[in-house]
């Protein structure tokens, strides 16, 4: 046993650094014995309190004063540099960073663009891709994963999707990578990128509208809530690009890393393809790419599992540990990967009004991605051992950076 797993505390603080986040199934399993939360230490230094349990992750996620309104912790976040909040340079102007009656408005005026029958209607084209990137593989060898299939397929998805010309889609999957990094020099930049390239694109879809999402988004309108700003617009393609993007991405990655490390998970998963829409629903459970919520703000002094919050402190929900410690049907053993788990039960989209948008998306880019890569490639291991990967270092996401693997097209 480690130095961390005797003692996760470092100066009365959990710091969740890059070497918590490579190890995090195993820190946050021993933070759960300890209790349901606990004082934590994020990226550039800010303070604040991470909820690893599940009863109080679900009563977090819709507390009432627990809030997307930075102000009260606004002198903390200035002085450590945190921009991911703000609109114009980070992810502002949408409805993740926006609290009722707000939240209410950008979320209905979203979602009569981005509709269950705009992301069905994906299927077909989202398996073309998938094919695709496979054909363009050599027929066997090594190479990284993320980069010939997990990356591409959900980055080719939204651009096409929202209406990004092929000329950039390297540089927004690049930049796209980089903005949640927020530890990392690439982040500000990274982010002014995106905002411009959206920004034209937002433009350029006002004067010549397309059959695309952006274009929806420009042209939605309300009786009630008006229309987005264009502020909003940007605000919101930049949480679909950025959000929406790498999730999936890291989403597809764990799933796949976690099949090579059981290897009778993937012998099971080949043989009997029917189960992987809810072996999608164990792998978000088990290793989800959105590790931690978005932050909250205290709005006032409260109490959260016993334990005193005052107001302004940052709360962040730990959505990836919650899967670990929520109740499973017939009392199934959480720590255990089974992709023939029914119903399973995560928090891995979110709980309450900001329940995920995109969920309906990334669990069909998902289970059609894993359905073609293993019916597509027979032979499949890692090729590096486990415990050499690199792990993203900071923010929200978990994922591989890289994932080498030795395969054979079938």
């Amino acid at each position: 046993m480690s130095a961390h797993e005797h003692c996760p505390y470092q100066d009365g603080r959990v710091v969740i650094d890059h070497a918590f986040k490579a190890d995090s199934p195993a820190r946050y399993a021993r933070l759960r014995q300890l209790g349901p939360i606990h004082p934590a230490e994020f990226h550039l230094g800010l303070k604040g309190w991470v909820i690893v349990g599940h009863d109080l992750a679900r009563e977090a996620l819709t507390h009432p004063a627990l809030l997307k309104d930075a102000t009260p912790a606004a002198e903390a976040l200035a002085t450590a540099g945190y921009v991911l909040h703000q609109p114009s340079v980070g992810l502002g102007a949408q409805m993740m960073e926006a609290d009722p009656p707000e939240h209410t408005r950008l979320r209905r005026l979203a979602s009569a663009a981005f509709t269950p029958r705009r992301t069905a209607e994906l299927a077909p084209r989202i398996e073309r891709i998938a094919h695709d990137l496979i054909d363009a593989m050599p027929p066997s060898g090594e190479l990284d994963l993320v980069e010939a299939f997990n990356a591409p397929l959900p980055a080719t998805v939204i651009a096409e999707l929202l209406g990004i010309p092929p000329r950039h889609h390297l540089d927004f999957r690049r930049w796209s990578g980089q903005a949640l990094q927020v530890a990392s020099p690439e982040h500000r930049p990274a982010l002014a990128a995106l905002h411009g390239l959206l920004a034209d694109l937002v433009a350029d879809k006002r004067r010549r509208p397309q059959d695309d999402l952006l274009s929806a988004l420009v042209a939605v309108r309300d009786e009630e809530d008006g229309r987005l700003s264009e502020e909003e617009l940007v605000g919101t393609a930049m949480m679909l690009v950025v959000a929406g993007h790498e999730s999936t991405v890291n989403l597809l990655g764990n799933a796949v890393l976690a099949l090579l490390r059981h290897p009778g998970q993937l012998r099971l998963l080949r043989e009997r393809p029917e189960l992987v829409p809810g072996a999608v629903e164990e792998f978000l459970r088990y290793d989800t790419s959105v590790e931690r919520s978005t932050s909250r703000y205290a709005s006032e002094d409260l109490e959260l599992g016993g334990v005193p919050v005052p107001r302004g402190s940052m709360v962040v929900v730990a959505l990836g540990s919650a899967g670990h410690d929520a109740p499973q049907p017939d009392g199934d053993d959480p720590a255990v990967l089974d992709v023939t788990r029914s119903n399973a039960r995560h928090l891995a989209f979110g709980h309450g009004i900001h329940y995920c948008l995109g969920a309906p998306l990334a669990r069909l880019e998902t289970a059609i991605a894993l359905r073609t890569l293993l019916s597509r490639v027979p032979e499949l291991e890692l090729a590096v051992p486990p415990d050499s990967l690199d792990w993203i270092g900071s923010g929200i996401i978990r994922g591989v950076l890289s994932l080498p693997v030795r395969y054979r097209v079938g």
